[in-house]
C-alpha cells in the first residue's frame, strides 16, 4: 500500500478511535479515559514486542529517556481527551498542531519556518474565537488543547534523543507508555473505577487504545521508514482536514465559514514546515 495512503488510513483509525472515545465521556472522565487508553496501549505494545529481550532498554539512561517519553506522551493524550469533550474534534486536532510549527519556527532558519508560524497563529486565531461561542466549557478545552499543544512541542524537542536511543520505535514504545502510565496513575486511576464494573465498557476502551494508539502509531512507523521528514510533514497536513470530515460523519461537527478558513491555514501552516534537507528529522504521532 502507498505510503500516503497508509497515513490517510492511520489518521482515519485514530479518530474514528476519538470519536468513540467522545461517546464513553459520559461514563467515564476524559482524562482518565485519556490514561486508560495509555495504560491498555501498553499492555497490548509490550505483550507484542516484548522488550524485556532487549538489554540495552533496561539501563538507567534508556529508562530516563522512556519516562521523560512517556510522562509526555501520557499527558498529551489526557488533555487532548479533556479538549474534545468540549470542542469539535477538526478544531482540536488543527490547535494541538500549533506546538510541533511553533518548534519548526523556533529551531527553523529558512523563510518558510517564519510564514508558517504567522500562518498557524492566524488559524488558531480564528478557530479559539469560533470556540469561545460554544460556551462557557470551551475555555476549558482551549487551555487543555494548549496543554496538549505544549506537550506534543516537548515530545519533538525530546525527539532526537528519543529517536536514538533503545527505546525509539515500536520496541520500546510500550515501555514508555507503561511509564508514563503508572507516572499519571495517581492523578488519574480513580476515575477509571466503572470499567472493572462493565465489561462492555472494558472493551470499548480497549477499541479507543487500539485504533487511537496501537493500529496508528503502528503505521506510522512503517511510513517514516518509507518517506522523508519534509515528505512525512506534509502527510501532516492533511490530519486537521481528516479530524473534521471524521468529525462531521461521526458526531456532526460540521465545520462552517471561518472554521474552515483556520482549519485551512493550519494545514497550510504545517506544511510549510516541511524541509527537503532534513530527512532525518523525527516528527512524532499527535494525540
Amino acid at each position: 500500500m502507498p505510503a500516503p495512503l497508509l497515513f490517510v488510513v492511520s489518521g482515519v483509525t485514530q479518530y474514528v478511535g476519538a470519536t468513540v472515545a467522545v461517546g464513553l465521556f459520559a461514563r467515564l472522565a476524559p482524562a482518565s479515559l485519556g490514561w486508560l487508553r495509555v495504560v491498555v496501549a501498553a499492555l497490548v505494545l509490550i505483550g507484542w514486542t516484548r522488550p524485556w529481550r532487549t538489554r540495552a532498554l533496561w539501563t538507567w539512561p534508556a529508562l530516563r529517556t522512556a519516562a521523560a517519553f512517556g510522562v509526555v506522551l501520557a499527558a498529551m493524550n489526557a488533555a487532548f481527551y479533556v479538549a474534545i469533550d468540549t470542542l469539535p474534534l477538526g478544531t482540536a486536532v488543527a490547535l494541538e498542531f500549533a506546538g510541533p510549527v511553533a518548534v519548526a519556527a523556533i529551531t527553523g532558519r529558512g523563510w518558510r519556518d517564519r510564514v508558517a508560524i504567522v500562518v498557524a497563529a492566524g488559524g488558531v486565531v480564528l478557530l479559539a474565537g469560533v470556540s469561545l461561542h460554544l460556551g462557557d466549557d470551551a475555555t476549558r478545552g482551549l487551555v487543555a488543547i494548549g496543554v496538549a499543544a505544549t506537550c506534543w512541542a516537548f515530545y519533538i524537542v525530546l525527539g532526537r534523543r528519543v529517536a536514538s536511543a533503545p527505546t525509539g520505535g515500536l520496541n520500546g514504545l510500550g515501555v514508555a507508555l507503561a511509564v508514563g502510565g503508572l507516572v499519571l496513575a495517581p492523578f488519574l486511576a480513580h476515575g477509571a473505577g466503572p470499567v472493572l464494573a462493565d465489561a462492555r465498557l472494558a472493551l470499548l476502551v480497549v477499541v479507543v487504545a487500539l485504533f487511537s494508539s496501537v493500529v496508528p502509531y503502528g503505521i506510522e512507523q512503517v511510513v517514516l521508514r518509507r518517506v522523508s521528514a519534509a515528505t512525512f510533514a506534509v502527510l501532516l497536513a492533511l490530519l486537521p482536514a481528516t479530524a473534521a470530515l471524521v468529525g462531521a460523519v461521526l458526531l456532526q461537527q460540521v465545520p462552517h465559514g471561518i472554521e474552515i478558513v483556520g482549519l485551512v491555514l493550519v494545514s497550510g501552516a504545517i506544511a510549510l514546515t516541511a524541509h527537503r534537507d532534513d530527512a532525518t528529522r523525527e516528527v512524532p504521532p499527535p494525540a
